[in-house]
């Protein structure tokens, strides 16, 4: 089984992750992205919005567990094979969040590349955005070193 452990600066990520829970705590009760009734079978459209819901928190929950003592202690987190595709469903989550709360003021293209003068955006929205890369991090870092076959699931 494949596993990375990365090591992070804890001073430079503990403030990200309260945005993250807040981004979490948010993504509970609503989808990060709109779900479309088919309006077909309303009790179908109900069940599968609640299955949707249910699985992208535990995703989160398995993200927000990456952040626990022993990162505190260490500064290390571990992806591997058990918890790859949770953590990138979890991260595209709250990237979605952040997009739609604070960062779409930038636009995709800002976004995506990562131009950006960081000293010129007030300290809300460049905590956003730092938030914003370092979860583009994460999922690059996994898709890149993980097994391929988390790309075929």
């Amino acid at each position: 089984m494949k596993r990375i452990e990365v090591k992070l600066a804890v001073h430079v990520v503990a403030p990200l992750l309260d945005l993250i829970k807040g981004m979490a705590d948010s993504l509970r009760s609503e989808l990060a992205s709109p779900y479309a009734p088919s309006g077909l079978d309303p009790e179908f459209d109900a069940v599968w919005s609640g299955e949707l819901l249910t699985a992208q928190c535990v995703d989160l929950q398995v993200l927000l567990g990456l952040f626990n003592e022993e990162f505190f202690a260490d500064g290390v987190i571990a992806l591997d094979e058990d918890n790859a595709e949770q953590i990138v469903r979890a991260t595209a989550a709250v990237r979605l969040r952040l997009r739609s709360q604070y960062l779409g003021v930038l636009g995709d293209e800002t976004l995506e590349t990562g131009n950006v003068e960081l000293e010129g955006l007030e300290e809300p929205l460049r905590k956003a955005f730092m938030c914003y890369l370092f979860l583009a991090t994460i999922q690059e870092l996994i898709i890149q070193h993980m097994d391929g076959s988390i790309l075929d699931a």
